[in-house]
């Protein structure tokens, strides 16, 4: 099985909960992910960029993103990596894009994070941070 490259991106992200659409729609940064359920209003954004009136935020987090585009028919993507960070005891935020997966790791994981996926195979590509 050919495994995906990942990229390390530069950003430091948190995941806030907005009490309002608005508030995250204020939102300006390289990084932006909303989603709304019945339940709640989920944000992950740059840390910079946080609203100020945010109901909860955790951070920072760091993203290793799946180098894409990857085809809809595509399976088993997201659930290897899983499975190594949490063998690893590395605690995971994913979401997904129309083009490709990112998992979110704690900023002071990272660097274990990655050392993990690279012992399995995994290519990773940098960014200046």
């Amino acid at each position: 099985m050919n495994l995906p490259t990942l990229k390390i991106l530069p950003e430091s992200l948190a995941i806030v909960k907005c009490a309002r659409m608005e508030d995250a729609l204020a939102v300006n940064g390289a990084f932006f992910s909303l989603t709304r359920t019945s339940q709640e209003i989920s944000l992950v954004c740059e840390v910079s960029a946080v609203p100020a009136n945010a109901v909860e935020v955790s951070r920072p987090w760091r993203c290793i993103a799946v180098v894409g585009p990857l085809d809809f028919s595509l399976t088993g993507i997201l659930a290897p990596i899983a499975t190594i960070l949490a063998e690893a005891r590395i605690s995971i935020f994913a979401l997904s894009s129309y083009d490709t997966d990112f998992i979110l790791v704690r900023a002071e994981t990272l660097e274990a994070a990655s050392e993990a996926l690279q012992q399995a195979g995994y290519k990773i590509l940098s960014q200046p941070c």
